[in-house]
């Protein structure tokens, strides 16, 4: 009998968006309703370091945390099988592209929250934990999504908005994105 290899385990969802968007809290409502562990990336990130992640930017430098960054990204697309948030910049990095193409075409499914500026700004806060959106806040958050929308919208395989809508709402919008594609591929596949 030949030996059984152990399946290799992956997300069951990767949420990806701007800051403000929800992610953290998507991910931990999602885990919840599904009964899954929630990861989030930039946690992974604090934890490696052992600093919040604005230390990090004023210590060592941005390059140095997009480095732990798209460590902690690929480490757990290889390793976790809950639910998994995506710092907002980790989409950039050339090697989070590619892994997620990789996921993506072996099934997996990743969602891009999209949010509006009035609504990400009450959530965000734009404090100074937020590295980036330092100076104008509100000015340099709109850059950052005129620079990262394309590339969010690339590696995704669906979009929510989530303007207005609570985690859980978000959650359910979700799961009716998820049964539609499940409809969709059952479609082609009798076709």
């Amino acid at each position: 009998m030949p030996e059984m290899l152990p399946t290799p385990q992956r997300p069951r969802i990767v949420l990806v968006g701007p800051p403000g968007s929800g992610k953290s809290t998507v991910a931990a409502a999602l885990a919840d309703r599904w009964q899954l562990a929630a990861r989030d990336t930039d946690t992974d990130v604090e934890t490696a370091a052992g600093k919040p992640i604005a230390e990090i930017f004023v210590d060592d430098g941005e390059p140095h945390f997009r480095a732990l960054e798209r460590d902690a990204v690929l480490r757990a697309l290889a390793e976790h099988d809950g639910v998994l948030a995506l710092g907002g910049g980790a989409v950039l990095h050339a090697d989070t592209q590619t892994a997620l193409a990789s996921y993506r075409a072996d099934g997996g499914v990743v969602v891009f929250l999209d949010v509006t500026l009035a609504h990400a700004a009450p959530r965000v806060g734009f404090n100074q934990s937020r590295p980036l959106l330092l100076g104008n806040p509100r000015a340099q958050w709109q850059a950052l999504m005129e620079a990262r929308r394309p590339v969010y919208e690339q590696v995704a395989t669906v979009r929510v908005l989530t303007d207005g809508l609570r985690p859980a709402d978000v959650a359910v919008l979700i799961e009716q994105e998820l049964a539609a594609l499940r409809c969709a591929a059952a479609d082609g596949s009798e076709a």
